[in-house]
């Protein structure tokens, strides 16, 4: 399958929240333990620009009537504190019919390509431990287990730990002593 993507626009939001809602109901990727609304996630989404932290949909060319497939966000880690801002936190959910055909494949290669660009030398993603095609799909991307946090969440009585992994892009270039 061929895949493009682009900046989302406002007018994405209701397809990126269905996407959102798809995760949510399966308890495999989401500690949200209801949908969300357009709304209540318009301040997130806007809040990303496209030279510093992008947000992306992803589209399939062949069925250009779905729209939205898929999204990649790329989020700040641990809250925007500036000396942390060579490092972003990545989000990756796609809609269930494109799961597994290669389009997480192509959106995390697209922010590995594209994160020098934005000043970005680290890229992160936190996956819960039982989702084990997440974690194969980062590892495959070159990302290594950085991190193993137990028990660090309950959605509906079951407890879930939690995996960071991470991918250093580039070293930054020596300076003199």
């Amino acid at each position: 399958m061929q895949f493009t993507h682009r900046d989302a626009l406002e007018s994405d939001l209701p397809r990126v929240v269905e996407i959102y809602n798809h995760a949510v109901a399966s308890r495999t990727c989401s500690c949200d333990l209801e949908p969300t609304t357009v709304e209540a996630k318009k301040p997130s989404f806007l809040a990303h620009t496209s030279n510093h932290r992008p947000f992306w949909v992803a589209e399939d060319p062949a069925k250009s009537e779905h729209g939205a497939i898929g999204y990649l966000g790329f989020f700040h880690f641990m809250n925007e504190r500036p000396g942390y801002f060579m490092t972003a936190d990545l989000a990756v959910y796609l809609h269930p019919d494109y799961q597994g055909k290669g389009l997480g494949t192509y959106l995390i290669s697209k922010a590995i390509e594209n994160a020098p660009k934005l000043a970005i030398e680290t890229l992160t993603a936190t996956i819960f431990a039982s989702n084990e095609a997440s974690i194969r799909l980062f590892e495959k991307m070159g990302f290594e287990r950085w991190g193993f946090m137990p028990r660090v969440a309950r959605l509906e009585g079951l407890e879930k730990d939690l995996v960071l992994v991470g991918r250093r892009l580039c070293e930054p270039e020596s300076r003199a002593a």
